[in-house]
């Protein structure tokens, strides 16, 4: 059995982007949790949160994490707080090869500017605001994040080499 890869990190870090072309290089499919939850739920994330809380997500959340872990030869993205629950992150590690997307501060600030992502929790904060709240969730789920086999510090992505760099690395950590 060939173990798949799991991108772990706080959001904003490059856990899909780098996760796509990672999955592309390696000639394997790619799977982001979150979107994995939404197709099944027919629902988005948001939609969850407001139904069931956030007790009610986090166990959807674990179930599906169940689900496309057990897949082999697969590269997955989980969410930033998908590690801190339950017996994920143990889960994940047994399962694959963990690899946790180490950024500043300035970094995931940066990523999540340029994404076009929505993330409710952090709407309308100031770039100060922003520091401030992620300083204080990493401080939280950094113990969870450090238990992954590995750790890969990423740097601001600008180019499509920045991302192929970190490909490489991760290839290199897992000896694919």
């Amino acid at each position: 059995m060939s173990k798949s890869i799991i991108l772990i990190g706080y959001m904003g870090a490059g856990k899909t982007t780098i996760g796509k072309a990672l999955a592309r290089s390696l000639g394997q499919p790619f799977c982001d949790l979150d979107w994995y939850i939404e197709e099944q739920c027919q629902c988005t994330i948001s939609d969850i949160f407001k139904e069931r809380g956030e007790d009610g997500f986090r166990q959807i959340e674990r179930n599906m994490l169940h689900e496309v872990a057990e897949t082999e030869d697969t590269v997955i993205a989980v969410g930033g707080g998908t590690p801190c629950f339950f017996d994920n992150m143990d889960y994940m590690s047994r399962h694959a090869e963990t690899i946790y997307l180490q950024a500043s501060i300035p970094t995931l600030i940066e990523h999540i500017h340029i994404s076009n992502t929505k993330r409710p929790l952090l709407e309308g904060k100031t770039d100060e605001q922003l520091a401030e709240y992620i300083g204080h969730s990493l401080e939280q789920r950094t113990p969870y994040y450090n238990k992954a086999n590995h750790i890969l510090h990423i740097d601001t992505i600008h180019l499509q080499e920045d991302i192929d760099g970190y490909v490489e690395q991760i290839k290199q950590l897992t000896q694919k």
